[in-house]
């Protein structure tokens, strides 16, 4: 899987040479759903400088989730100037506290960074004439939901259940783990197909930007890679690329054929030209970062973009999940778990979905994923309705009360995913009584996105006859011990939290190294995994919180397709 050292530059040469390695500075760009954050690593996977700012989220009406681009792009290139030269106060929104936190600089000249490496989130997009800079909507994000209705009605249609009964056939006839991933495919909302359809038929620049042939679709890391490499549009005939990891997660993508999937082009009327072309994440001609994509300070620069990469891939390789039956799970904004299955596509058939985990040098490496949307959302909620001042503090709202008294609470703000697959789902408390208190509801909603994720791993164990014994956790909520707690006691599993829980960051880095010969492979990265600590089943606790779960399992039907 490691990649081969590219040659290295003259400077370089000429530092071997005199046996002085010249120092090694790689700027990790990684662009979230709630903030843009630049880390300045060295060859150590030390941090020698940093930065972020949050990012805004625009809700013009019920159920859309927006960035504007161009606000975006000047957060970019603010923070990557500040994590690199230090120009300026910067503060940090913290995924851990929730709270604003200085960060510093590394303090060198553009010139001193070695190659600067992307994480993007998955199945954000837009369109737009990149000749022209005309854009024909916001980025509509991986929560937004404007397509629901389309979703639900081809989801209950007959052209579902026609391809569905084709494809089983063809599988029984064929045995083609393909054919019966199709007997249960589905549109998701969280999928970049149905909001793509929703846009070309309710936008009427863009469906006559289509006809006209100037429109194109860029995921996110396809416009980061773009006006990095263009110069901001000075170039604008470079390449139109996504990364494999990026564009499996889309709808659009077939990962048993490794291609834009000719069969969603054809029941949908998509032209897969207007797609950026795949590569894997070993790509060498991602080239240099245009001298004046970042402003005056870099004219003079050459920068290599050495790897571009999704969040939840860069998690993996963060948490260093590279063999198969590893397993992370991702706490953030959104929970996700991912387990390698190895080199070979799995059909999954509960709703966790199989996708490319990462491919380099043309042998791809498969994962399953399943995902709970609502997870740092609903601990933001609960703030808002002052159920605490602090998300840190939680942890210890809930340990001051030893059970719920009798509460449960249904985190479905964009449904129940798999192994529910109940998109209409309730969002709220039940089994409230005059004697309930804030402790009892905090603790309530910390245990309810635990269930969820033990949904999640009973669901991932099932689809791979496979019992898993260690889950390694990333994001702010992994800071939170009860959930990890909680979460060890009631899958009977081992859970792991790393000191660094920026796994992304880290993920990107490794790989971004890995392909500037900085490093000569996976197993050279083992030595910068540190484990802060681990979570041990507690045997004695299981029956009790697994009768609470089994209650609450029972709840779920009470928030059933409510809306």
């Amino acid at each position: 899987m490691s990649a081969p050292a590219e040659a290295p530059t003259e400077a370089r040469k000429s530092a071997k040479a005199d046996h002085h390695p010249a120092p090694v500075f790689i700027a990790a760009l990684d662009v979230g759903t709630t903030c843009v954050r630049c880390f300045v690593m060295d060859e150590k996977c030390e941090v020698r400088g940093s930065a972020a700012d949050a990012v805004k989220l625009l809700n013009p009406q019920p159920g859309f989730f927006e960035i504007e681009p161009e606000a975006l792009w000047l957060k970019i290139v603010t923070v990557i100037n500040e994590a690199v030269k230090g120009e300026a106060n910067f503060y940090y929104f913290s995924k851990q506290t929730f709270e604003l936190c200085s960060l510093s600089a590394a303090n060198l000249k553009p010139e001193d960074v070695t190659c600067l490496t992307i994480s993007t989130q998955r199945c954000t997009f837009l369109t737009w004439d990149h000749r022209s800079g005309e854009y024909y909507h916001n980025f509509i994000t991986w929560k937004d939901v404007r397509a629901d209705d389309f979703v639900e009605q081809w989801n209950s249609g007959w052209t579902k259940r026609l391809l569905n009964g084709f494809s089983y056939a063809l599988f029984l006839l064929t045995r083609q783990a393909r054919f019966l991933a199709a007997s249960v495919l589905k549109l998701m909302n969280g999928q970049v197909m149905p909001r793509l359809l929703y846009e070309t038929m309710r936008n009427k620049r863009l469906s006559q930007a289509l006809n006209q042939n100037k429109a194109r679709v860029e995921l996110l890391d396809s416009w980061i890679l773009y006006k990095l490499r263009s110069g901001n549009g000075q170039k604008p005939e470079v390449e139109h690329i996504t990364d494999v990891s990026s564009s499996t997660a889309t709808g659009l993508y077939d990962p048993f054929t490794l291609s834009w999937s000719p069969l969603m082009s054809w029941l949908f009327g998509l032209d897969p030209k207007i797609l950026p072309r795949v590569v894997d994440n070993s790509y060498k001609d991602y080239g240099q970062v245009h001298p004046s994509a970042l402003g005056p300070a870099w004219s003079r620069t050459s920068i290599p973009i050495a790897a571009s990469v999704s969040d939840q891939t860069a998690a993996m390789w963060g948490s260093q999940c590279f063999v198969k039956n590893d397993v992370k799970i991702t706490m953030g904004t959104g929970a996700f778990l991912n387990l390698i299955t190895g080199s070979k596509c799995h059909a999954a058939l509960t709703g966790i979905y199989p996708l490319v985990a990462w491919q380099m040098h043309n042998k791809p490496i498969y994962c399953i994923e399943g995902a709970s949307h609502d997870f740092g959302t609903v601990v933001t909620w609960a703030q808002s309705c002052e159920l605490f001042e602090n998300p840190s503090q939680t942890s210890d709202i809930a340990e001051s009360v030893t059970d719920t008294n009798g509460v449960f609470f249904m985190p479905a703000f964009s449904g129940l995913g798999p192994p529910v697959n109940d998109y209409r789902s309730a969002t709220g408390f039940i089994g409230l009584t005059p004697s309930t208190t804030k402790a009892h509801m905090v603790r309530a909603l910390l245990e309810s996105i635990v269930f969820r994720l033990v949904q999640l791993i009973e669901a991932a164990e099932q689809e791979t006859s496979q019992k898993l014994e260690i889950i390694r956790v990333d994001g702010g909520v992994s800071r939170n011990d009860f959930v990890c707690q909680f979460l060890a006691d009631l899958s009977q599993l081992q859970v792991e939290r790393a000191e660094n829980a920026e796994s992304s960051i880290m993920g990107a880095t490794f790989m971004a190294g890995i392909n500037q010969g900085i490093w000569s492979g996976v197993e050279d990265l083992k030595r910068f995994r540190r484990v802060e600590r681990v979570f041990k089943p507690r045997l004695k606790v299981y029956e009790h919180i697994a009768a609470r779960m089994d209650k609450w399992s029972r709840a779920i039907a009470r928030f059933s397709d409510w809306y």
